[in-house]
């Protein structure tokens, strides 16, 4: 979007396109607010796609007493699975038990912990917790002969840079204003509006007003307070960062596993993208800066470390086939290991002057209801007439009612829509389709064109999927198209990369080198 073209008056600024502030957007869009959401990279371009790819309470959260984060993000679990079943739906996870180890938790410890996590909010339909024998399950066949003993209990699976998509394409649908690449440079506050510069990455500056101003820029929030909104900011943050690696797959079946370490800390081993396993997170202080996060070589280390400890085929820093890393804004809580620092949130309204809301914190489970508490802060300020709405909305592309009918069960019948998408559209492959299903849902007709697919770019991907995820989707690199908007990325060679790079300068007139997916 040009300058131009961008409205001068807006209700609310929304700094921040990650998870939180693409909810916010949300919310407040659909209770008729005018809403501009402003986002420096590209929508889930740091936090927000670096996480461990899970809806799930937090069961390690427990030991630290965290009882009310893990029931807020308990009760939104199922919730967010029910909203878009084609990019969230349930997993089970395998904790193994290794009753030798004088490190790890012991058995009735973890089933009492377990029995909170299946008590502490209402489930639906996905199952109980359970003992499991693993020298009989399919999922002790993977792992070293001494562990025998296990516990499966249930959480969900996201796609998480597309879960923020959603929120921001649901927020653009009732009426807000989208913009990526634009940074909010300077934002002076008056008695009842702001008036904020924004600059785009091509050096494009415009200027407009706000009646509130959403401070959701994640691990940059105190640094955007201080340096652009000029505002005074009490509150610290706790910057961590987590990194993952991928390999090659080291198992056949869909359950995913929670490895205790020595440490105390967690590993999940989680299957990913067909052909791989995701393994993470470690939790480690992050000192530089907040945009340049990367896996570094004892991270590496340890995450191989851990997992082949619990496998039998070990794992080496040469198996990686990639890794990305991302930067938590915790709440500082004074405690001295990372792990230990909560995942919840506060959210801080200011209306001495034209109101300012800040968000510390927070994680991708609990975001529907961070955002709605947020939308309920400025309900007052505002005059919002309109309440709470999202909490049994569908996002973009679950609703899939007309392909398979009404169902209490969306999860379980996926299976059924790929089967009618693929009596409609036999001329796509099923690979493809398969793929273009779980990434888009209902929304998938948006591909099919009177100009049909177009050429093939690379292994998988289609002229007319790129049209459509820069029309409707806000990409405009190849690394939005390969790393965000879907992990292509992850199967093709760097040719084949390469080959997206430079389509996309073709035409979308970036210039090659800034269209270049990273290593």
């Amino acid at each position: 979007m040009s300058a131009s073209t961008i409205p001068a008056e807006f209700d609310v600024l929304v700094v921040g396109g990650g998870i939180n502030g693409a909810g916010i957007a949300r919310d407040l869009a659909g209770r008729g607010q005018q809403v501009l959401l402003c986002e420096q990279d590209d929508l889930a371009s740091h936090t927000s796609s670096a996480s461990t790819k899970l809806i799930h309470g937090g069961l390690r959260y427990l030991e630290h007493g965290e009882f009310t984060l893990v029931r807020k993000a308990l009760a939104e679990r199922e919730r967010l699975l029910r909203s878009a079943p084609h990019i969230m739906w349930p997993l089970r996870f395998v904790m193994p038990h290794d009753p030798d180890h004088a490190s790890v938790r012991p058995a009735w410890l973890i089933r009492l912990g377990l029995f909170l996590y299946d008590h502490l909010a209402r489930r639906a339909w996905l199952p109980d917790s359970r003992r499991v024998d693993l020298r009989k399950h399919a999922a002790g066949a993977p792992l070293q002969p001494r562990f025998r003993q296990g516990f499966i209990y249930s959480d969900g699976w996201v796609d998480d840079a597309r879960l923020v998509v959603l929120n921001a394409i649901d927020a653009a649908e009732r009426g807000a204003t989208v913009l990526t690449r634009w940074r909010c440079v300077d934002a002076q506050r008056g008695a009842d509006q702001w008036h904020v510069t924004l600059q785009s990455a091509a050096g494009e500056t415009r200027h407009l007003t706000a009646r509130a101003l959403v401070n959701a820029a994640g691990p940059w929030a105190a640094q955007f307070l201080g340096e652009h909104a000029h505002a005074p900011h009490p509150r610290a943050l706790r910057l961590v960062k987590g990194s993952h690696i991928v390999v090659k797959k080291l198992f056949d079946h869909d359950h995913a596993y929670l490895l205790q370490a020595p440490d105390r800390r967690v590993v999940f081993a989680i299957p990913y993208e067909g052909e791989f396993t995701l393994i993470g997170t470690t939790e480690v202080e992050h000192r530089g800066a907040i945009g340049e996060a990367h896996i570094d070589e004892a991270e590496v280390a340890y995450l191989c470390e851990q997992v082949s400890r619990c496998f039998a085929r070990p794992v080496a820093p040469a198996d990686v086939v990639w890794s990305y890393a991302g930067v938590r804004p915790l709440l500082e809580d004074g405690s001295g290991d990372a792990a230990a620092v909560t995942r919840d949130y506060a959210l801080e309204l200011d209306t001495a002057k034209a109101p300012l809301l800040s968000v510390w914190g927070g994680k991708l489970t609990t975001f529907r209801k961070l955002a709605e508490e947020a939308a309920d802060l400025l309900t007052a300020p505002l005059n919002i007439a309109l309440g709470a709405w999202t909490g049994t909305a569908m996002l973009p592309g679950g609703d899939l009612s007309a392909y398979i009918g009404p169902s209490d069960r969306p999860d379980a019948d996926f299976a059924r829509f790929i089967r009618v998408l693929a009596v409609r559209h036999p001329e796509v492959p099923a690979v493809v389709l398969q793929r273009w299903a779980r990434s888009y849902g209902s929304r998938v007709e948006l591909l099919f064109t009177a100009h049909g697919l177009g050429a093939e770019i690379a292994p998988g991907l289609f002229e007319a999927e790129l049209h459509c995820l820069h029309r409707h989707e806000w990409a405009r690199t190849a690394a939005d198209v390969l790393w965000r908007r879907t992990k292509l990325g992850l199967h093709l060679t760097p040719a084949q990369r390469d080959a997206v790079a430079h389509w996309g300068e073709a035409h979308w007139g970036v210039p090659g080198d800034a269209l270049r997916p990273p290593a």
